[in-house]
């Protein structure tokens, strides 16, 4: 096992090296300049882009940005006066962390029950009724489904905000928004890991002894069919909080969905690349868990 563990982490660290390399040369590769404006002195310009380290040969720049790295020196905004973007970070990622987990609780939960639910009714008209949802969660973006809800239960019937963050209420339609694909994905998912092991020997053994169904259910089938689910929640996890870019904007909510969307627009370079690092980083590590989790639930998978 701890070769295996071993083995895992070098494979992350090395992800999250690329990452930040790739980030690194993909930056120098988008036109336009944030200090260029002709309302400041030339001059001005460059001490800006000196004090950035912008002025210098890009290996050196590399490697400043490397070193810098390794010591947890994502750098200073250039459009947030002031701040760093660890700061920024610490401020903002909270946010993101509850609505992305608010977010995910609310998806597995409903996408494991409506699994089951499916499975249950094979071929009858819960079945197709909540796969048909569930299609309609994957189809439809966060871009298309929001602007619905908010229209319906902000506009319409008037019974939630449509924008801000701090109240309950605030945080039930970003939520929804946010959870809904991955409710759809989970749906489908548990639906076919279900009806894979109705098949099995020890499920028909288990009704053969005269067990309730909901026993069945629960007992034998539930656990086992999570085993082939796992696997996708280090990229659900990561997906939810990378997702919420476009909810967070949508909902002027104040967490590193928006900053980012800011930075782009921004060109404000130390903070794309630090966020992008960063999320990177945290979806590496999401994987390295679950990796290690499968593991252990699963001895079959480990390198020997």
């Amino acid at each position: 096992m701890l070769k295996y563990i071993g083995k895992k982490v070098l494979i992350a660290i090395a992800t999250v090296f690329v990452l930040a390399t790739a980030t690194f040369f993909l930056m120098k590769l988008i036109p336009g300049d944030p200090f260029l404006n002709d309302k400041i002195p030339v001059a001005v310009q460059d001490k800006q882009r000196a004090f950035y380290g912008l002025d210098k040969p890009v290996p050196q720049q590399y490697l400043t940005y490397m070193n810098n790295l390794l010591h947890g020196d994502l750098g200073y905004s250039i459009k947030k006066t002031g701040k760093t973007v660890v700061d920024i970070i610490k401020e903002a990622f909270p946010v993101s962390a509850k609505l992305g987990l608010i977010s995910l609780l609310f998806a597995e939960a409903v996408g494991l029950f409506f699994g089951i639910l499916c499975a249950q009714f094979r071929g009858k008209w819960p079945d197709y009724l909540l796969m048909v949802v569930a299609v309609l969660g994957i189809a439809l973006p966060s871009m298309v489904l929001g602007p619905i809800l908010r229209m319906i239960f902000g506009v319409k019937l008037g019974i939630l905000p449509v924008t801000g963050w701090g109240k309950p209420n605030q945080i039930i339609l970003p939520a929804l928004v946010l959870g809904l694909g991955t409710v759809a994905g989970n749906t489908r998912n548990m639906r076919a890991s279900m009806l894979a092991i109705t098949t099995q020997d020890y499920v028909k053994t288990a009704r053969a002894k005269g067990l309730s169904p909901i026993r069945v259910v629960l007992k034998h089938q539930f656990k086992n069919s999570l085993v082939p689910i796992i696997p996708n929640l280090g990229v659900q996890i990561a997906g939810v909080l990378m997702g919420s870019f476009v909810v967070e904007s949508m909902f002027l909510i104040p967490g590193l969905g928006r900053y980012f969307v800011d930075s782009v627009t921004n060109l404000d370079y130390p903070l794309i690349m630090g966020l992008t690092v960063f999320y990177g980083a945290f979806l590496v590590t999401m994987n390295l868990i679950v990796d290690v989790l499968y593991g252990l639930i699963d001895p079959r998978i480990r390198v020997k």
